[in-house]
C-alpha cells in the first residue's frame, strides 16, 4: 500500500533505538525528511550513518527547559511520534520517588510538551497533521513491579484522547499504538529475562507470539498516513490478541 508519506517532515523522539529507530528508518525510506531525538549522541551518530538525510538532536527530554530550548527551532513538523521512554521496574511497594519523577517527566511530560510545540507550529502553518504516541499493552493490563510505568502509559491513553477531541477541529488527527511485548527491543529484554516468565507470557497470547518489530513501525506508518484519515482518538493494539485472553 502506498502510504504517500514522501515529501512530509517527521519529528521521532527516542530515535536511537528500538521501535524509535526503526521508524525513523522506515520514514528515511519513504522519502520522508526526518529530526531524530535521541540523548545518547552516539546513537544519533550511528544512525546518520545509516540515513544521512537524518536531522539528529541530542537532548534529555526529561529536562523540560533543554527540552524547550533544543526543540523550538527545528522547524515545521507535519508528523510526529512520540516514542521515548524509560522503563525504571520497582516493585509497588519499593518505588522511589526518583524513579517516579523520571518515568513521568520521560514517558508522558514529554509528550504533552513536544505534542504542544508541534501543534502549535501545525496551526501556525494552517496545515494538518498526524501524531502518534508508542503506548503499550500495559495501559490497560499490567504486569508485576511495573506499577509506575504501567501508570504512564494508562495516563497517556487519556491524553491521546484529549488531544485529538481539542487538536482535530485543526485537522490534527493524534493516536496511539499499543504493543505487546517487542523482542528485539532493550526495553523488553529485561522483564523476559526469565525463561518460564517467556513461556508463559507467550502463551497467554493467543497467535503464540510476540509483535515483530516489523509489525509496529507498520502500525505508526498507517496512523500518520493520510490511509487513516478518520482515525483519531484511538489505540491501535499490536498484541498478538493478548487482551482478549
Amino acid at each position: 500500500m502506498e502510504l504517500g508519506l514522501s515529501g512530509r517532515r517527521a519529528l521521532v523522539t527516542g530515535a536511537g533505538k528500538g521501535i524509535g529507530r526503526s521508524t525513523v528508518q522506515a520514514l528515511h525510506a519513504a522519502g520522508v525528511e526526518v529530526v531524530a531525538v535521541s540523548r545518547t549522541q552516539d546513537d544519533l551518530d550511528s544512525l546518520v550513518r545509516e540515513c544521512p538525510r537524518v536531522k539528529p538532536v541530542c537532548v534529555d527530554l526529561g529536562d523540560w527547559e533543554a527540552t524547550e530550548q533544543t526543540l523550538g527551532g527545528v522547524g515545521p513538523v507535519d508528523l510526529l511520534v512520540n516514542n521515548a521512554a524509560v522503563a525504571l521496574p520497582q516493585p509497588f511497594l519499593e518505588v522511589t520517588k526518583e524513579a517516579f519523577d523520571r518515568s513521568f517527566s520521560v514517558n508522558l511530560r514529554s509528550v504533552f510538551q513536544v505534542s504542544r510545540m508541534v501543534a502549535l507550529g501545525m496551526i501556525e502553518r494552517r496545515v494538518p497533521g498526524s501524531i502518534v504516541n508508542i503506548s503499550s499493552i500495559t495501559a490497560y493490563v499490567t504486569f508485576p513491579n511495573v506499577a509506575v510505568y504501567s501508570s504512564t502509559k494508562g495516563a497517556m491513553t487519556m491524553l491521546t484522547k484529549t488531544m485529538a477531541l481539542e487538536l482535530g477541529p485543526h485537522k490534527i488527527r493524534v493516536n496511539s499504538v499499543n504493543p505487546t511485548f517487542v523482542l528485539s527491543t532493550a526495553m523488553s529484554k529485561p522483564s523476559l529475562s526469565n525463561p518460564e516468565f517467556l513461556r508463559k507470557i507467550k502463551e497467554r497470547h493467543p497467535m503464540k507470539r510476540f509483535a515483530e518489530m516489523e509489525d509496529v513501525v507498520n502500525s505508526i506508518l498507517f496512523l500518520l498516513s493520510d490511509r487513516s484519515a478518520s482515525t483519531s482518538g484511538s489505540s491501535l493494539l499490536v498484541d498478538a490478541g493478548y487482551l482478549t485472553s
